[in-house]
């Protein structure tokens, strides 16, 4: 159950981020459940291999790599969604940092409910 919840609320926030921001578009909320699922599937597979390939310069940056880490992540579930277009890679940066800051909100005052 608790996954679901975290794929609606990514689902959500990524919607209305695509009404905030320009560069960012869905065809549908259809397809922002689309993304939140290639999301999450890309997070577990993906992500864990760029995250390794871009150690040294995660270390050299203090961590700001993994935003564009992020990004890169973004673009590619743009790649696989025919729903959804990113403009470039600065709109998928300012996505995903916005992405990730609003989930983690609205996720922590989710699972602080459930107690």
């Amino acid at each position: 159950m608790n996954l679901i919840i975290r794929l609606l609320i990514t689902a959500v926030v990524a919607f209305f981020l695509t009404k905030i921001l320009s560069g960012v578009h869905f065809e549908g909320f259809s397809t922002a459940i689309v993304f939140a699922i290639v999301l999450g599937v890309l997070n577990l597979i993906v992500k864990p291999i760029l995250s390794i390939l871009g150690l040294p310069l995660t270390i050299i940056t203090l961590g700001l790599f993994s935003f564009v880490i992020n990004a890169i992540v973004i673009l590619i579930a743009d790649y696989f969604i025919d729903g959804m277009v990113v403009d470039g890679f600065w709109w998928a940066l300012i996505f995903s940092i916005a992405l990730s800051l609003i989930t983690s909100l609205l996720g922590g005052i989710a699972g602080s409910s459930d107690d």
